[in-house]
């Protein structure tokens, strides 16, 4: 597509271009008669004429620099590759040549990376001088301005060809590997250029055309075309140096944002992957989720957030921040993430959880530090315990429309070592909204974090009028109303926002009982379970569940020594639970016709929705869920 330079010169009428152009000529034509004049000493020559003219090439010497120093300022401004290639065509055209094609590799190579074969060049962007008409307006349609441009080569440089594959061994590849800018009508550029813009397109004639290579660090990179009209005066051997400068300064340009376009694609995928890709859906809570970066230009940082579902239908939920906006804090946040993760599965309580992440912290490294909120939500006790360290507090807003900031003992941020964590136990009534947020919602440079706190406490309060008493605001609504509360330039940190609606599960569709380990344990397992699914109105589902239930406490009374538990909960699904005092994990085995067991895990993994065990502090959890039927 052709671009049109935007500058003053850009829209001056012709005739005035023709005059700026031939004023530096007639200037110089004044200055060498003045010399001229000058009476010289006797019998000596008259010095007049060549003074003038050393005195006219220190003048067009000294612009030639002063367009150089500001063109290359204006490539350097450029981050991304656009506005690097645009700002090479904005400062070219009109002020060195009327038009500019560029041609760029495709697909660019990153660093050290091998280029692709074959060597294809694109054209990126051309641009050259839009011209008016005689009254000085701009023409209208296409073929009225390139009317007056008829006998101009720059007209008919503008449709050069998309794409261009450079042959191995042709005139393109020998002017592109020799690096230097030659002129249109060089033996090499007369063979290279029709290779370049295509079959049959015209070539400029005489010294009105420079072919630039961009060559980058490693490699070449694309090619530039600079070309006069016959309207001004054609390109002088010194204007090959500013050639040379202008592809050198675009091409490191180049270099620097494809660098930087790879390292913040990277960024942003290392954050992608080290955030969770969807929230689980335990029961008796529903969640949401936000995360918006600092900025577009720098995605990454050391956020993060979990929910990680826990035995006995509860949930952990972290949220947590490393110190810093980089690929290293992005790599910790991953680390620490995986470590809570793993320490979630052996159910420690969030105290213990923070301590190892403290330990983990130090082992990273001493300057490694982050603050985390670790809480545990149960959804059958109503109840959730919560530790902090050295993270912003929680709020809770409850069904009413109250909001409060939960009072949780603050400690020490993550690294520092030495530090004991506490943690506190609190109510979690049905239908409230737990709400934890990193720092980068509630502080910036035009407010505290505590008065941020605050107002985050009167928005949640607000948004809960809305709908009313009786009802919670929809949550994912509520998310992003939260978020509103960011004005303009209000945000200068990542944010990682998790919100547990906590609809718990009612005592009535609870059942839980101890089973002394026995050989008569899995018969009355039967026998209860059949009575809790009677009075739930789910006896079509009991020859199924009965006999589940009968193969997980078989195989867990095989290995316990203290009494075995059984638990039942009806929701939207019917999930069995039983734990006993050993670690060992059963495992699913292909049993062979001559075993007389081995067969029960085989039946839960073919009859239930989902399975699965996890090993606990002081033993383990085997689970299964079925749908129910209505």
């Amino acid at each position: 597509m052709t671009e049109h330079p935007t500058s003053h010169e850009g829209r001056q009428p012709l005739a005035a271009r023709q005059q700026e152009r031939t004023r530096p000529r007639q200037q110089d034509a004044a200055a060498a008669a003045a010399a001229a004049a000058i009476p010289s000493p006797a019998g000596a020559p008259n010095p007049g004429p060549a003074v003038a003219e050393a005195q006219a090439a220190t003048r067009r010497e000294g612009d030639r620099l002063r367009f150089v120093g500001a063109a290359t300022r204006r490539i350097a401004r450029g981050i991304d590759l656009d506005e690097i290639v645009l700002g090479l065509c904005r400062a070219s055209v009109p002020t060195f040549s009327d038009a500019i094609l560029v041609y760029l590799r495709d697909p660019l190579p990153v660093g050290d990376e091998r280029p692709v074969s074959p060597f294809v060049l694109r054209l990126r962007r051309s641009d050259r001088l839009r011209h008016t008409d005689e009254e000085g307006g701009e023409t209208g349609s296409e073929t009225e301005r390139l009317r007056p441009l008829l006998s101009d080569p720059t007209a008919d440089l503008m449709p050069a060809a998309e794409l261009c594959e450079v042959r191995a061994g042709g005139a393109l590849a020998e002017v592109l590997r020799g690096v230097r800018p030659v002129f249109g009508d060089s033996a090499a550029a007369r063979a290279a250029l029709p290779e370049l813009l295509g079959p049959g397109r015209p070539v400029p004639t005489g010294h009105r055309a420079i072919l630039a290579p961009l060559r980058g660090r490693r490699r070449v990179i694309g090619a530039a075309v600079f070309v006069r009209s016959t309207e001004r005066p054609p390109f002088e051997a010194s204007d090959l140096l500013v050639a040379a400068q202008l592809a050198t300064h675009t091409a490191l340009g180049i270099d620097k944002a494809v660098l930087y376009g790879r390292e913040a694609y990277i960024a942003d995928e290392l954050q992608r992957t080290m955030l969770p890709d969807s929230l689980p859906q335990p029961t008796g809570v529903r969640l949401a989720s936000r995360y918006l970066p600092a900025a577009e230009t720098a995605r990454v940082g050391g956020d993060w957030y979990d929910a990680i579902p826990l035995p006995g239908s509860r949930v952990a939920l972290v949220v947590g921040e490393v110190m810093g906006h980089s690929m290293t804090s992005a790599a910790i946040m991953g680390q620490l993430r995986t470590t809570a993760q793993t320490l979630a599965q052996l159910d420690l309580p969030p105290q213990e959880v923070l301590h190892h992440l403290d330990e983990q912290a130090q082992r990273l490294g001493s300057d490694r530090m982050a603050t985390c909120l670790y809480a545990v939500y149960d959804p059958v006790a109503h109840r959730i315990t919560i530790a902090n360290a050295g993270h912003p507090p929680p709020v809770l807003l409850h069904l009413g429309g109250r909001a409060e900031v939960l009072r949780v003992p603050p400690g020490a941020p993550i690294g520092v070592g030495g530090v004991d964590f506490e943690a506190v136990e609190l109510d979690a009534p049905a239908g409230a909204t737990l709400l934890l947020y990193t720092d980068g919602l509630v502080e910036s440079r035009l407010r505290d974090v505590w008065t941020g706190i605050e107002q985050l406490r009167e928005r949640l309060a607000a948004t809960a009028q809305l709908t009313g008493d009786d009802h919670s605001p929809p949550l994912e609504a509520l998310c992003d109303d939260v978020l509103d509360m960011l004005g303009p330039g209000d945000r200068d940190d990542d944010i990682a926002l998790l919100a547990a609606r906590f609809d718990g599960i009612a005592p009535s569709d609870v059942a839980y009982w101890y089973l002394e380990p026995e050989d008569a344990a899995p018969g009355r397992a039967r026998r209860l379970a059949r009575r809790a699914l009677s009075r739930w109105g789910l006896e079509e589902m009991s020859d199924e569940v009965e006999l589940l239930v009968s193969e997980v406490v078989t195989n867990a009374v095989r290995y316990a020594e203290r009494p075995v538990t059984l638990r039942l909960l009806r929701t939207d699904i019917l999930r069995c639970e039983v734990g006993d005092d050993s670690p060992q994990l059963p495992r699913q085995r292909r049993a062979r016709e001559t075993d007389e067991g081995g067969r029960g895990l085989f039946l839960v993994n073919r009859l239930a929705r989902r399975w699965g065990a996890t090993r606990l502090s002081t033993g383990k959890v085997v689970w299964f869920e079925m749908a129910t039927r209505s």
